[in-house]
């Protein structure tokens, strides 16, 4: 498996990486066409792939196999947790929670929380990047 991780969502169906998984690709990472790397789909499967194609909107990949990852537990986690009125302490819980491989966690919105109100894009982005830091397969 390649040092380096990309995340995307449709990757069995459409062989392409997002805009911003292509800009990272090409513009940091600076890869080339015939560069090895690894994709994932947040569902379970690595996808060791060739770049066939290299653009900043679009990166176009050719599928060298499918790997599971396989659980290293045999039970779900699912961890509830109350959003604090610091934003960065919920953030850097949902980061350790994916890092650690858990399966789900649910905010809960109780009758004296402090927040109202979730950024579920800003969360979403730092839990696929956590995922990706990891090396995990699973986006919770």
């Amino acid at each position: 498996m390649a040092d380096t991780v990309f995340y995307s969502p449709g990757i069995r169906h459409l062989q392409q990486l997002p805009e911003q998984e292509s800009l990272h690709c090409v513009k940091v990472l600076r890869m080339k066409e015939g560069d090895k790397l690894t994709v994932t789909d947040g569902k379970g499967f690595f996808y060791p792939c060739t770049l066939i194609q290299a653009h900043p909107k679009h990166c176009v990949v050719s599928m060298d196999a499918e790997v599971a990852q396989p659980k290293t537990w045999n039970f779900s986690l699912h961890i509830a947790f109350a959003p604090t009125k610091n934003i960065d302490r919920m953030e850097w819980f949902a980061e350790k929670a994916t890092e650690s491989g858990i399966d789900r966690f649910t905010p809960l919105l109780c009758r004296f929380s402090e927040r109202k109100e979730l950024k579920t894009e800003r969360l979403e982005k730092i839990v696929v990047s956590a995922m990706k830091q990891s090396q995990q397969a699973v986006m919770p």
